[in-house]
């Protein structure tokens, strides 16, 4: 009897691999996206320069961060020193604490993944 489907076919690498994770809170999720507009905050010291370098719009960086805020129950962000319309922003102590550790837990992460896709793909 013939096997159905034709002859067998050598397995190869399905190419790249890709995954996503969130951290969440409540039905919030927090993931690489928000982690790199917190980043860029930080690095900026703007919200509005670092909305823009995600090509959003002030107001809907604005709301991200607010819904992150509640659904988290800790602030993310807060004024910068100096006071006025130009202040800036930055990341608040406990922001920047969990931005390290989601970069950790994620990079951990990473590597462990990589290296099961290569284990179960390996030619």
């Amino acid at each position: 009897m013939k096997p159905r489907g034709g002859p067998a076919r050598p397995v190869t690498s399905p190419g790249r691999l890709k995954f996503k994770v969130w951290v969440t809170f409540g039905d919030l999720k927090f993931g690489d996206g928000r982690a790199r507009l917190l980043q860029a905050i930080d690095e900026q010291g703007s919200l509005r320069r670092a909305a823009e370098g995600f090509e959003m719009s002030y107001r809907n960086a604005w709301g991200y961060l607010r819904e992150l805020e509640r659904a988290a129950g800790f602030k993310f962000v807060e004024r910068a020193p100096g006071g006025g319309p130009q202040s800036g922003m930055r990341l608040t102590e406990r922001g920047r604490r969990f931005l390290e550790r989601y970069r950790k837990f994620r990079s951990g992460l990473d590597r462990t993944v990589i290296r099961h896709f290569e284990r179960s793909f390996k030619a």
